[in-house]
């Protein structure tokens, strides 16, 4: 039987990480005649009126702006919403040939999205096809596709859940009963030590810390508006890398999410070796983690 190559996650957060801005600023606010600084004060005012979490706030004013208005609301209106969504520059290509180099290197590159926007939008981008699974805040709806309760609200805590579900491939987010069974570390499908975390501000930290926490690695991503935001997290020790916001072949970024997939790539062949070794003499095999090789 063919041998299973290792696996290396990357995990991405979408908006102001893979696309320039909040989703929902490119189509949806224009189309109930907001700007963004107007939906966004209004979402978090509410929110903070009623002590409501800031996701299912913005939820609930997205359907109630959309029906005080007599706007259109419904699951395939917001996919046509992703449409305009604005991808850093690189970006529409970065995973073709991450998968390439990955592939190159013996392992099995897949991605995620981690994400407190809407799922629905996200599946209306170009890119929506690239991602072994779309973890993002999601309403459920009724037989004529309108909004009748929150299917999925991803808040910034809640984005580690995810984290836990593809290091045990537990990916179906109803099934809680397989994710919090006792698992062995080595049949873990992505250890820890083979993600990479790919984010842009606070909302990321509970994830990049954890990402370092157990081995893997988090990178942050900037803007002008954000650099100093980024900084601070280098300077306190939350990420190892930021980058400028630029997915191009031959950026900072790529030469070092390049140079983190061939340094997981030869830990898993070290750690193969030794798992043969081991066997051979009948010893202990010890979990795959970063800096025992």
């Amino acid at each position: 039987m063919e041998k299973q190559m290792p696996i290396v996650a990357f995990l991405y957060d979408f908006d102001k990480t893979l696309c320039t801005t909040d989703m929902q600023d490119y189509a949806f606010i224009p189309s109930l005649g907001m700007t963004p600084a107007e939906f966004w004060a209004l979402a978090n005012g509410f929110g903070r009126q009623h002590r409501i979490d800031g996701i299912l706030a913005y939820m609930y004013t997205m359907i109630r702006e959309s029906e005080r208005k007599n706007l259109p609301f419904t699951r395939q209106d917001l996919v046509e919403k992703g449409r305009g969504i604005v991808l850093f520059p690189g970006v529409q290509n970065w995973f073709r040939r991450i998968n390439e180099f990955g592939a190159a290197q013996g392992v099995q590159v897949e991605h995620y999205i981690i994400s407190s926007g809407l799922r629905e939008i996200i599946e209306g981008s170009p890119i929506s096809g690239e991602f072994k699974e779309i973890y993002a805040s999601e309403f459920y709806y009724d037989e004529n596709g309108r909004p009748v309760w929150p299917k999925l609200a991803v808040n910034f805590t809640a984005k580690t859940q995810f984290v836990y579900r593809i290091n045990k491939g537990v990916l179906d987010v109803s099934d809680d009963k397989t994710l919090n069974d006792s698992m062995p570390d080595d049949s873990k499908r992505v250890p820890f030590t083979n993600m990479v975390y790919m984010g842009d501000g606070l909302s990321d930290v509970p994830c990049m810390k954890m990402m370092r926490a157990y081995g893997g690695r988090a990178i942050a991503v900037y803007q002008d508006s954000n650099r100093m935001g980024v900084e601070d997290l280098l300077a306190k020790g939350r990420v190892d890398f930021i980058f400028k916001a630029d997915y191009s072949e031959g950026t900072a970024l790529d030469l070092t999410v390049k140079n983190i997939i061939r340094k997981m790539a030869i830990s898993d062949q070290l750690w193969e070796e030794n798992t043969q070794q081991l066997r051979s003499i009948g010893g202990d095999v010890l979990p795959n983690q970063v800096g025992l090789f």
